[in-house]
């Protein structure tokens, strides 16, 4: 696995075939919200299209949404208006954040899987240098018990990445849901538009 060209997701979000854009905010994130453990300034790390900065920022937290996509952002700022949400989106490279503690919380949902490698470990190091200590890491990614509705991970592969500088707090298992694209619906053996619930790992790991 290596980890995808930025111009694959920017591509993805031009032609509208993304298949994690679901048009609401992850189920597994409302409900992270719902438990009181998002606080102090968030980042929202790959925001793609917003939903999670708009439903923070609808709800006064102190959130700024990042992607590296500049499209991505455009479509997120256009979001946010049509909602009449005041939400703050910047284009960023998520694997090299300013390391100044800068964070009390980050919010991860489906960035963690698509890195590999060297990129997947710079990933970590960027989040720990911009939460501050103590600061909280909320990741949802796709798991590799899933049917390979896209990158996904194991559970080893997350205890390892947070295993350095992190007390790895809890991993639980959840869903993700996504749509169906003509990226794997013939390998899923379903119709383009189906929305689909696939298994996924929500961890919680606090910087040391």
């Amino acid at each position: 696995m290596t980890t995808p060209a930025m111009h694959r997701f920017n591509e993805a979000y031009l032609s509208h075939t993304a298949p994690w854009v679901i048009g609401e905010p992850q189920p597994a994130i409302v409900a992270l919200e719902r438990s009181g453990r998002l606080r102090g300034r968030i980042l929202d790390a790959g925001c793609g299209l917003g939903e999670h900065t708009i439903l923070l920022a609808a709800l006064d937290y102190d959130v700024l949404g990042i992607d590296y996509a500049p499209e991505a952002v455009e479509q997120a700022r256009a979001n946010a208006r049509a909602k009449g949400v005041d939400a703050r989106f910047e284009v960023a490279d998520a694997t090299a954040l300013p390391a100044d503690g800068g964070y009390d919380t980050v919010l991860d949902s489906a960035l963690f899987h698509v890195f590999a490698g060297d990129d997947r470990g710079a990933y970590v190091a960027s989040l720990h240098g911009a939460l501050r200590p103590g600061g909280t890491a909320h990741v949802l990614a796709l798991s590799d018990t899933g049917r390979g509705f896209g990158p996904a991970v194991g559970e080893d592969d997350v205890r390892s990445a947070f295993a350095h500088g992190w007390d790895l707090e809890a991993l639980e298992a959840t869903t993700y849901r996504g749509v169906v694209t003509h990226w794997h619906a013939e390998a899923l053996g379903l119709p383009i538009g189906t929305v689909v619930d696939e298994p996924a790992w929500l961890a919680r790991a606090r910087r040391r």
